[in-house]
């Protein structure tokens, strides 16, 4: 039911135009005990491991909470994935890269009892974790080296918090720290103020005449953002009104707004926001009439939404450095369940709650409170340690499962079809698409080609003329050094009004708002980005060219190929396909009847029938193009 309100503002009377500040009192009915019985704002509780029938299944305490659910239906816990599967789901997932064939070899010929928990720290300790994971909560921070609208003009410090993110969460720094520095490095004695520029890495319209209203918006985007991405809580909603749902007010949000106030100052034309800076004096912080910047109405203190605490009277907050503590202390059940939940989401696909930032009453319930209790108590007893959670997720059996039937004739997969359709239970393992910037690294390193320098400005590849000509001029610019056109994604410069062609196609967000979860579209366009775009067709060219200039005969060949695109061993039936096809196609090629461009493999390798090697091309461009390739089992 839509939430009734008793809240007065007199003002709300007349929608015409105040020339003087209203400074009546604020009205805002109180937060009742119903309130505080929805799930996620209540204290949190540590619930007992369930009992299960079979305990053999169970790994880690996560297997026990998911497996009661799938007895409770009569179902059983999966088998696991096999090796190869396994291998590429977790060093995608840890690292967002495809596991090398050394490393497929290494793990082969591992016979430990703890060789995945080896695998597992490996991972975890690569520097390719940070910029695997810092691209997720980019998507949060709504990062980009641009402020966006008309002019988009360029933010030459931005690439700074970029690093930053990296490098906190490659040296685990606890999260706790992590929203601390985020909210106020600045204010810490031994803090980062780079770290501040999360507040600020929304858009922004630098050139707009009135500069009061500017800082109203940057301040009202800053505010909603910190409700969402910290707390689950869609305070925006509540910039103009009480919110309709939730027992947000619109006096919660001025609230908390007032802590940033003296951080945001109004500055000149033209002049850019960088990070939060206390300033020395600062107009008192206001509740705003409808949201309405031209509409001052009665002063307010620094607050805490009252929500996510446990008594009204907790909810005064004064610095930004009290606001970080009580985000991390009494609204810790809040804060923790909704990071939990985010990671859970990206090794799921989606979360325990399936809003990741928006935890309100109108969406549906966790699917497991019970599970996201205790790994949120686990994340707050382990030093709030976010390396801890993954080892908690990725070493257990649910984690570990087959996203794969065994047979047309497998009875037990099908029941879980049956009875799990949409697999809101994790009865199986998700198949997940690739992120537009995994794809784009696993083709790098397929081809041989990525480099792996860390750190520093945005750099900017090739693009088509027909795109740089929809730009200003001068707002994209070719990096001069090749080399760096072939370094990860995430150090891409990111231009709010032009995303990288192939991330774009495969559904990155384009920064102008916070992205908790990001769309799973299927267009005609990614299809033809992966067999036309410069990328692939020189992925394909490089592949086989690493292939050809390789030892082995044609079926040791084509072995290698598999394991490095895709990660396994072909089939027999694959082999013979794969065969058939490099013999068909090469005699396509001579006698002019295929529809090839003929490219060559890079390098070409001169003994190489040029027919045939061409042919090589064309049957690595269709790995590279296979659903397989797209998608982690």
């Amino acid at each position: 039911m839509k939430r009734a309100w008793l809240v007065v503002l007199c003002v709300m009377g007349s929608l015409g135009s105040r020339t003087d500040a209203d400074e009546e009192a604020i009205v805002e009915a109180p937060i009742t005990a119903n309130d505080r019985q929805h799930w996620a704002y209540r204290p949190l509780s540590m619930p007992p491991v369930p009992r299960v029938n079979d305990a053999a299944w169970i790994r880690t305490p996560v297997d026990a909470f998911i497996l009661a659910k799938l007895e409770a239906l009569e179902l059983t816990g999966g088998r696991d994935a096999e090796k190869s599967a396994l291998l590429r789901r977790l060093t995608f997932d840890l690292t967002g890269l495809p596991p090398t064939v050394d490393e497929q070899i290494e793990f082969d010929l591992d016979e430990r009892p703890d060789a995945y928990e080896q695998l597992v720290e490996r991972l975890l300790a690569s520097p390719s974790y940070g910029e695997r994971w810092a691209q997720h909560w980019l998507d949060l921070a709504r990062f980009a080296d641009t402020d966006g609208f008309e002019h988009d003009k360029l933010r030459p410090e931005a690439w700074k918090y970029r690093d930053w993110v990296i490098a906190a969460l490659n040296r685990d720094l606890p999260f706790d720290e992590f929203v601390r520095q985020q909210l106020a490095g600045d204010e810490l004695p031994e803090g980062d103020a780079v770290a501040t520029m999360f507040g600020l890495a929304g858009p922004d319209m630098p050139d707009v005449n009135d500069q009061a209203e500017r800082r109203h918006f940057r301040l009202n985007e800053m505010t909603a953002t910190v409700g969402s991405v910290f707390l689950g809580l869609q305070l925006g909603c509540a910039e103009c009104h009480d919110h309709k749902y939730d027992p947000i007010s619109q006096a919660d949000f001025y609230r908390l707004r007032a802590v940033f106030e003296s951080a945001v100052p109004v500055l000149k034309r033209d002049q850019p926001y960088y990070r939060l800076a206390n300033q020395p004096e600062s107009e008192p912080a206001r509740f705003w009439i409808r949201g309405d910047f031209r509409r001052p109405g009665a002063i307010v203190n620094a607050g805490f939404p009252r929500i996510a605490v446990g008594e009204e009277r907790s909810a005064t907050t004064g610095t930004r450095t009290q606001l970080a503590d009580r985000m991390v202390t009494e609204a810790r059940a809040l804060t923790a369940r909704v990071m939990v939940n985010r990671l859970w989401q990206h090794h799921f696909g989606r979360g325990i709650a399936a809003s990741a930032s928006d935890f309100g009453v109108i969406n549906a319930d966790p699917t497991h409170p019970e599970l996201l209790d205790r790994l949120a108590n686990d994340l707050i007893d382990h030093g709030w340690s976010l390396k801890h959670l993954h080892r908690r997720i990725v070493l257990s059996t649910t984690y570990r499962q087959t996203s794969r039937r065994s047979g047309s004739n497998d009875e037990d997969w099908n029941r879980r079809l049956k009875l799990d359709p949409q697999n809101r239970l994790w009865s199986r393992a998700p198949r997940r698409r690739l992120e537009g910037e995994a794809l784009r690294d696993g083709l790098l390193q397929v081809a041989g080609v990525l480099n792996r320098t860390s750190g520093g400005p945005g750099v900017q590849p090739p693009l088509p003329e027909e795109l740089i000509g929809t730009l200003l001029k001068g707002q994209w610019t070719t990096s001069p050094h090749p080399g760096d056109h072939a370094r990860r994604s995430i150090y891409l410069f990111a231009r709010r009004n032009l995303r990288y062609p192939l991330l774009e196609a495969f559904d990155r967000p384009e920064a102008n708002a916070s992205c908790a979860a990001r769309g799973q579209s299927t267009t005609a366009p990614q299809a033809l980005v992966l067999i036309n775009s410069d990328l692939s067709i020189a992925t394909a060219q490089q592949l086989a060219g690493r292939i050809l200039a390789g030892p082995g005969e044609t079926d040791a060949q084509i072995d290698t190929v598999y394991r490095i695109a895709l990660g396994r061993y072909p089939t027999a039936d694959e082999r013979a396909d794969f065969t058939g096809f490099l013999a068909k196609q090469s005699m396509a090629l001579r006698d002019g009847s295929a529809q090839s461009a003929g490219l060559s493999p890079v390098p070409v390798v001169p003994s190489q029938d040029a027919a045939g090697a061409a042919a090589w091309v064309d049957a690595c461009l269709a790995i590279l193009n296979s659903n397989e390739f797209l998608y982690c089992d």
